[in-house]
């Protein structure tokens, strides 16, 4: 029987991966959505399944996604990205008979709260230590430098190194800082996929040899048991079901430690999918309710990317009146 999918984020690196990846099954039907006409990913599917959404923070965004859902007959919600996902896991009732392919609204909580999953995630002894900035901060002896970094927040934005113990004292108290001891290290990006019992069935470790705007454009798969097993330690921690990218990096003993976790598709997807592990497909097969293999092995390969266009019809170009590019301006 067919299943009818919509991805949403259709815009973004992992919004494309996804959407190629689901449209190589001939079980499932794919519709795609973001809120910009622009959005690249959304001309992959028939002209009949393309979709425009109001942005993620919008009041009627999760009504937008319901009413879709019975419109369109969808079995199957994949979003892809963050804020949209914090808007539909707690209201993922309004979104039935679709299932949302996402982990819980905890999971989801902890792991976009930075102080919270150092918290949650300490037992694996694998987490840098991590004190809201400010008096905590201050009480502690670290061994400069150090970093602060927003609580809440993606990639690098408002991360700062801090050199010394005047600089840690002069933090603004207003940014919801957290500070973390330095980890100066490689940094690896795994991405894990855990079934419906919580069991992680692959962590698939990639290097980030090139990053653009916090999406590695270039890189490889490595075999490394530390890193797949600390991902794992943290995955678990988290109660996650489903797909997250945990990202990692070595401290000053060299060890593997949680730098933060992503719990969504992530824009590398292409590689790991190309390694073995088919994420996106197995996604769709775990909250479909399909069986799952026990584990998938990975091999070794390495990938560049390069920019691709998508080439439609003047009158196929959906007008969208939440553009990314007219918000920014």
């Amino acid at each position: 029987m067919t299943a009818r999918v919509l991805v949403t984020g259709a815009g973004g690196p992992a919004g494309v991966a996804v959407i190629r990846s689901l449209l190589r099954r001939s079980d499932l039907e794919v519709f795609a959505a973001d809120m910009d006409g622009w959005a690249s990913g959304i001309y992959l599917v028939p002209s009949t399944h393309r979709r425009l959404v109001p942005p993620g923070r919008d009041e009627d965004f999760v009504p937008a996604i319901s009413r879709m859902v019975a419109e369109d007959r969808l079995d199957l919600v994949i979003s892809t990205v963050d804020v949209e996902l914090i808007a539909l896991a707690g209201r993922r009732d309004e979104l039935a008979p679709a299932v949302l392919a996402a982990p819980s609204q905890d999971t989801l909580s902890v792991a976009l709260d930075k102080l919270l999953l150092a918290e949650r995630c300490e037992a694996t002894g694998r987490t840098p230590r991590t004190v809201l900035a400010g008096a905590d901060a201050v009480a502690v002896d670290w061994e400069f430098p150090v970093f602060a970094k927003p609580r809440q927040g993606a990639g690098s934005r408002g991360i700062r190194l801090v050199p010394d113990r005047a600089a840690l004292e002069a933090l603004p108290l207003d940014e919801g800082l957290i500070v973390q001891d330095y980890l100066p290290g490689e940094e690896y990006s795994v991405d894990v996929i855990a079934d419906a019992a919580g069991e992680v069935i692959a962590a698939v470790p990639r290097t980030r040899a090139r990053v653009d705007s916090g999406v590695a454009i270039a890189g490889r798969t490595v075999h490394d048991p530390e890193l797949e097993e600390t991902a794992a330690a943290v995955a678990k921690a988290i109660g996650l079901v489903g797909v997250a990218n945990v990202q990692l990096r070595r401290d000053r003993e060299g060890r593997a430690v949680l730098l933060e976790v992503n719990p969504r598709f992530p824009g590398a997807l292409p590689l790991t999918i190309a390694a073995g592990v088919d994420i996106p497909s197995l996604v769709a097969d775990l909250f479909l309710g399909r069986e799952l293999p026990s584990s998938i092995a990975f091999r070794e390969i390495a990938s560049v990317r390069f920019l691709e266009d998508v080439i439609v019809e003047v009158d196929e170009v959906l007008v969208s009146e939440h553009a990314g590019h007219q918000e920014e301006l």
